[in-house]
């Protein structure tokens, strides 16, 4: 199977060079550029592969804010670009979504069919691609997933080992519960998805993928520490007390039963994943 994979240097397109065939095709921003999504499709038709999954986005919560615009165009326009472009060959997509799509009320696990309503610009873009994603036909995808985090680029989990180290306690959200995923279990959620897809036409359809149990972020923040040997003590706050320019969802609990069904793909247990990411951690440094 020839695999074309949108992004290169993202968590989850880093994860999946890691793990693709070698006949895998990754488009960087160079190759591939979202702000023009036109280019995007025209990729897809020039390298026919038998499969495409988009992992590349603009992830920046707040920036978008400023820059909606861009954020929908990156996340909305690029992706039913891409959409269109696969159905046009016949091909599964296979698409990376969030949970910012929801508007983070409430104690249950957002189910795939709930009705998303976002709060913030971030948010609006990743639904602009799911709705266009949907409209495009063909056989697709969405990955709904949350609090991503991994040894490379930018992530919470490093963010505290950093803090962690130069001081002696942190005050850490707690009002706010999700479910922190690795980017590796991503990829290999993704790659898996893919496969069967590409075996029978009738598989795809809105999942949710996340790290089990759900967590507040002071209480992820703990067990970081305490797998890293930091005696870094974690005082809990109220959101309020950490003002953003974008409002985040204070429930980002997802139930994964669909992808248990539909691909026989359970949810990770993020503890285990964190340590396995704080192992490579070591070995890189």
């Amino acid at each position: 199977m020839t695999l074309l994979v949108f992004g290169r240097t993202g968590q989850v397109a880093t994860e999946l060079r890691g793990k693709a065939g070698p006949g895998t095709v990754f488009l960087g921003r160079d190759e591939a550029d979202l702000t023009r999504p036109l280019d995007c499709a025209a990729a897809i038709a020039r390298i026919k592969p038998s499969a495409v999954i988009n992992a590349a986005a603009y992830t920046a919560v707040d920036k978008a804010e400023v820059e909606e615009a861009l954020a929908t165009t990156v996340n909305g326009a690029a992706a039913g670009a891409m959409a269109r472009a696969a159905a046009e060959l016949g091909v599964p997509f296979l698409h990376v979504s969030t949970d910012y799509v929801f508007n983070g009320t409430g104690d249950r696990p957002w189910q795939p069919d709930d009705v998303p309503g976002p709060l913030g610009a971030y948010g609006r873009s990743k639904l602009a691609g799911e709705t266009a994603i949907h409209a495009a036909g063909g056989q697709w995808a969405v990955l709904r997933t949350s609090w991503v985090f991994s040894a490379h680029g930018a992530n919470f989990v490093k963010t505290m080992l950093r803090l962690g180290a130069d001081r002696d306690e942190l005050r850490v959200v707690a009002d706010q519960i999700g479910g922190p995923t690795a980017a590796g279990d991503i990829a290999d959620c993704l790659l898996r998805m893919a496969g069967a897809m590409a075996a029978d036409a009738g598989l795809g359809g809105t999942h949710h993928f996340s790290g089990t149990p759900a967590v507040s972020w002071a209480d992820f923040a703990t067990e970081i520490f305490r797998q890293a040997g930091l005696t870094t003590k974690v005082i809990p706050i109220p959101a309020s007390e950490y003002p953003t320019p974008a409002q985040r969802p204070a429930n980002s609990r997802m139930d994964g039963t669909s992808l248990q069904q539909v691909f026989a793909i359970p949810q990770p247990d993020w503890k285990s994943s964190l340590a396995a990411v704080l192992t490579d951690l070591k070995a890189r440094n």
